[in-house]
């Protein structure tokens, strides 16, 4: 068989693993082997089944990624999460859409602590979902919203997802993490806006809560200074160049698990919890990893990424053009493919090819984790709301979908603009 019959038949059998619920990194991982296998020897193909794995878990760069999951995990176990929510409600909640807004502001100050989307959208399903529900908001509307509120999580620092595009193409870490600042609190503004926008349109939707006097308020900000405490020590520590991402990442963890144990709010068992919980979740994350490691050598010996890239410089469409068909491209596998392994599987192809036509590296993340963020909330897939859809058991899927169409509109939104104006993705790392 030829090299392009094989890729495309590496293809097939890749997402016809999916359909049958093989899991993401299984799935890539056997493809892999036995493409590799079929086109050189299995031997070798086997040789890089054994060398994968150490490869991916020893790798120094990837260190950053169970840090960022253990610094959220003890952030979480520390009830950070609850108090910003409460802060949040005190200064908004009387306002119609209140403790909708209230939750995309709690979603985006956890997403400075907590690196993962979908620990966020767990995290504040728990928290701000039971209050919704009693204040009579939609069900719809109310699980949206921390759908849309979660995908902060990946795009305000610490992000996970920015620290794998940078360590695939050897991009500054740290420079990314603070690119993403501005698009996030972007993205915070635009949720607030949309739920203000539906509240408008369908105020039923969502009742006016209490009023708090001023008094209420300022107490209410007291609990949330190891939020803020955190995020500065890391973020500031990178900004201002005395760690590097990964020992900010350390630090980070470090951090959050000094703040729980001076606010007593970590026990020997929660400690265990959170330590557990964190090694399950990297072993899932670096799974996916080692698949795409071993997927992406049977790309290289079919001349996959070589073709592609080749076919994508010779469109007569201008960078802009190309741009346009790439964005295209991640949407749609956005849709059908958890996020994750689509940025580990495309970028090593896409990449070259933008900065061949010129793109700014750090601008492409942030337009990588663009593209990533509407994935998390996009049907048929949309990880956020498979998430809030296994602990809110009672609301369909279709349900939180419709309730979470108006972010995915401002998103595009959002995206559009990012695409448009560069600066605000590349005003604050050029300050480094």
């Amino acid at each position: 068989m030829t090299q392009g019959l094989v890729a495309i038949l590496g293809f097939v059998a890749l997402f016809a693993l999916m359909a049958i619920r093989v899991p993401i990194g299984v799935a890539m991982g056997i493809v892999g082997v036995l493409g590799f296998g079929s086109l050189a020897a299995f031997g070798p193909a086997f040789n890089l089944l054994a060398q994968s794995p150490i490869r991916v878990t020893t790798d120094w760069d990837l260190a950053i990624i169970p840090m960022f999951i253990l610094m959220g995990a003890f952030a979480t176990a520390s009830g950070m999460s609850r108090e910003l929510f409460q802060a949040s409600n005190a200064w908004l909640g009387h306002r119609r859409g209140g403790l909708a807004m209230a939750t995309v502001t709690a979603c985006a100050g956890f997403a400075a602590i907590n690196g993962s989307s979908i620990a966020t959208a767990a995290t504040m399903t728990n928290v701000a979902l039971p209050e919704m529900r009693k204040a009579g908001y939609d069900a719809g509307l109310a699980t949206g919203v921390i759908a849309a509120g979660g995908t902060l999580g990946i795009m305000i620092p610490p992000s996970v997802m920015f620290a794998i595009y940078g360590v695939l193409t050897e991009t500054d870490i740290a420079r990314l993490l603070v690119a993403g600042i501005i698009p996030g609190l972007l993205g915070a503004f635009l949720y607030v806006l949309a739920v203000q926008v539906v509240g408008f349109f369908r105020p039923e939707l969502m009742p006016r809560g209490k009023r708090v006097n001023w008094r209420e308020r300022f107490i209410s900000l007291r609990p949330i200074w190891a939020v803020l405490l955190l995020f500065f020590f890391v973020m500031g520590g990178m900004y201002g160049g005395l760690f590097t991402a990964t020992e900010g990442a350390a630090m980070g963890a470090a951090g959050s698990f000094m703040i729980g144990l001076a606010r007593q709010r970590l026990s020997r068992a929660a400690i265990m919890e959170c330590l557990v919980e964190s090694v399950r979740t990297t072993a899932a994350i670096f799974t996916i990893a080692i698949g795409a490691f071993l997927f992406g050598y049977f790309l290289v010996i079919t001349q996959t990424t070589q073709n592609f890239s080749a076919f994508l410089l010779s469109l007569p469409l201008g960078p802009y053009g190309v741009l346009a068909l790439v964005l295209l491209m991640y949407l749609l596998l956005g849709a059908i493919m958890d996020e994750l392994a689509m940025v580990l599987l495309t970028v090593p192809v896409i990449f070259p090819v933008m900065m061949q036509l010129g793109f700014d590296p750090i601008w492409f993340g942030v337009i990588i984790v663009m593209v990533c963020v509407l994935g998390m909330i996009v049907p048929p897939i949309g990880m956020n709301v498979f998430v809030i859809n296994s602990i809110a058991r009672d609301v369909p899927l279709q349900t939180i979908y419709k309730g979470v169409t108006p972010f995915i509109i401002v998103d595009l939104i959002r995206l559009a603009l990012l695409v448009a104006f560069p600066w605000l993705s590349l005003f604050l790392p050029s300050r480094m």
